[in-house]
């Protein structure tokens, strides 16, 4: 299985284009549908246009939760920390369960933070070479934060969406209503499905962990210690502020009294819900514990490059959205409303947790956005959860669990971790297509299962 995994993640190296590519056909089928089932010309492009800057400020929240969780992740005291971190493991199989734990732990808090943090975490590791940790591996279970569980926390794009009615198209707040952290990654049936997959997870860590001379250390693969560069000396009067910890102090000081006045009018749940609040938590944050700004400002210039991605993806999801639900065709009816009325019809009440999930886990794999892909899926799938009396909350759980599914095989979000690793996909692949074998029965049979013990909700507009 570990070769054929190999091959596989070789194949789709060489012949997978960028995941723009994906959005940009996505938008070409859409639009044919669209054209195919009705809509005029007119109403076709204009839904394009209209919904193609529709998500801006949500492209910015995402980009966001990138630039916030490295900034964090990099700070100088959070480095030190992970040296400390480093000391506990015992042995290489250990280590790299460990890792795992932490991984997927973090990344309940943030994806971003935990992509950055895990690898950070592996290359302290791989110093200590009386530890004969296999790197592959390890490199295997820093990715398990995302993919595993990173959709059942925090930083959820389809829950966070879901939570801010500013942040929705209008044409799924009407299918949706507002659905609180309380009804959808706060379940008790979404907490016990989070630990399972922890679990089982760390289980197949230690199953499958190479050791002794099977194991294949950071310098089998030529990976040197690269630390974070220091902050060079100030050359200039002029970048006297940049150096100093006065701003930082300053402007830490606002957004933590604004932060002590959002969580102590609101229940805690209701703000960390808030993407911007969320956001705003972690600049903070890593303002403060990078100390001085010149610090600060070139963690950020180091997040940028990997919002690349969102920032030119998203508006085009925008517009597939847009082409769903609002191109209306022959009998005034749109796209959105036919895929439901397809669901509705291969799927019951009981079973839709299984066929939604076996669906988005698929399309995850050509469309490797959480947040975009929701956007995509959601006009649909919650209208057909609404026809079929699904739990609503339940119904964005099923797209949480199985969305992560194919981030185990798919590169596309690899590339942060595997930058600070200085590994290549094929590396790591054959033992995150491990846990998706176990992964994929677990996942669904538990969508379905724990799906029978909720009851359906209608839509609460804001």
């Amino acid at each position: 299985m570990a070769r054929a995994a190999l091959r596989c993640a070789a194949w789709s190296e060489r012949w997978f284009p960028d995941a723009w590519v994906f959005a940009a056909l996505g938008v070409i089928i859409v639009a044919a549908a669209a054209l195919a089932f009705g809509a005029t010309p007119i109403v076709t492009v204009n839904a394009f246009g209209d919904g193609f800057w529709s998500l801006i400020p949500f492209t910015m929240q995402m980009a966001f939760v990138v630039i916030g969780g490295y900034v964090v992740a990099t700070a100088p005291v959070v480095a030190r920390f992970i040296e400390w971190l480093a000391r506990a493991p015992k042995s290489g199989r250990g280590a790299i369960c460990y890792v795992g734990l932490i991984s997927m732990l973090a990344s309940l808090l943030s994806w971003g933070f935990s992509l950055v943090f895990g690898g950070l975490l592996v290359r302290a590791l791989a110093r200590r070479e009386e530890l004969r940790m296999d790197y592959r591996a390890a490199g295997a279970a820093a990715y398990l934060g995302l993919g595993a569980v990173w959709a059942m926390g925090l930083s959820s794009s389809a829950a966070q969406l879901q939570a801010n009615p500013k942040s929705m198209p209008p044409g799924l707040i009407n299918i949706t209503g507002v659905l609180p952290f309380g009804q959808t990654i706060f379940l008790w049936q979404s907490i016990a499905l989070t630990a399972v997959l922890i679990v089982v997870s760390l289980l197949v860590c230690w199953l499958t962990a190479p050791s002794g001379q099977h194991a294949r250390t950071a310098e089998s693969f030529g990976v040197t210690e690269t630390p974070t560069p220091a902050l060079p000396p100030r050359q200039r009067p002029g970048e006297w502020l940049e150096y100093s910890p006065l701003l930082s102090v300053l402007i830490g000081a606002l957004g933590l009294g604004w932060l002590v006045v959002e969580f102590a009018t609101k229940p805690a749940i209701t703000a960390i819900a808030n993407l911007n609040t969320y956001n705003f938590l972690f600049l903070t944050a890593g303002l403060l514990l990078h100390w001085r700004p010149r610090s600060f400002l070139n963690a950020v210039a180091r997040a940028v490059p990997s919002t690349a991605g969102v920032l030119i993806q998203f508006p085009l999801y925008g517009g597939i959205a847009a082409l769903l639900t609002h191109a209306p065709g022959v009998g005034d009816v749109t796209l959105s409303h036919r895929l439901s009325g397809l669901f509705v019809h291969i799927a019951t009440t009981d079973t839709f947790p299984l066929v939604m999930g076996v669906y988005s886990s698929v399309l995850g794999f050509f469309v490797p956005s959480g947040g975009g892909k929701w956007l995509v899926e959601a006009p649909y799938v919650m209208q057909a959860a609404n026809d079929l009396h699904v739990h609503l909350g339940w119904a964005v759980q099923v797209y949480n669990a199985a969305e992560a599914l194919p981030n185990l095989i798919n590169p596309f979000w690899m590339l942060p971790l595997l930058g600070v690793l200085g590994l290549k996909a094929r590396d790591v692949v054959g033992f995150t297509f491990m846990q998706l074998l176990v992964h994929v029965p677990l996942v669904l049979g538990l969508l379905w299962a724990l799906g029978l013990t909720l009851t359906y909700v209608p839509p609460v507009m804001p």
